[in-house]
């Protein structure tokens, strides 16, 4: 129960320090974009049977996804143009474009590798202690 709220967070604060790092500022609903990625990104990361470079594809796209749906909500129900991309190569309504896409493919590439990383590191303890008791 407590696990997405925490995923949530740490999205939603991670999001938005890259913004204020990469384009000197940011928005709340970058908060709400940010949650939603990682919390995905932790359901991408739990199939194990995903390799690491397709999941971080599926990531990338819908990551991509959550920009189309944050900007458009932003652009139609609070009036706000809280970012454009109208001048880079193959966007969409100015709000997601290929190379961001592929600036998503890498970070959820790093993402899911720590994500799995802390899971198998939480896991394996557990793991070993029920299968120690296990034994006769």
């Amino acid at each position: 129960m407590l696990e997405p709220i925490i995923l949530f967070a740490l999205g939603g604060a991670g999001y938005q320090a890259i913004e204020l790092a990469w384009r000197g500022t940011t928005h709340w609903t970058m908060f709400a974009a940010g949650g939603a990625c990682l919390c995905l990104l932790q359901q991408l990361a739990r199939r194990r049977s995903l390799p690491l470079g397709a999941a971080a594809l599926c990531g990338a796209a819908a990551a991509s996804g959550v920009e189309l749906g944050v900007g458009l909500a932003c652009r139609y129900l609070l009036h706000l143009a809280v970012w454009d991309y109208s001048a880079l190569w193959g966007n969409v309504a100015g709000l997601v474009c290929p190379l961001y896409s592929f600036y998503w493919f890498l970070l959820c590439f790093w993402v899911l590798l720590v994500l799995r990383g802390a899971e198998n590191w939480t896991e394996r303890p557990l793991y070993r202690i029920t299968k120690w008791a296990a034994e006769p």
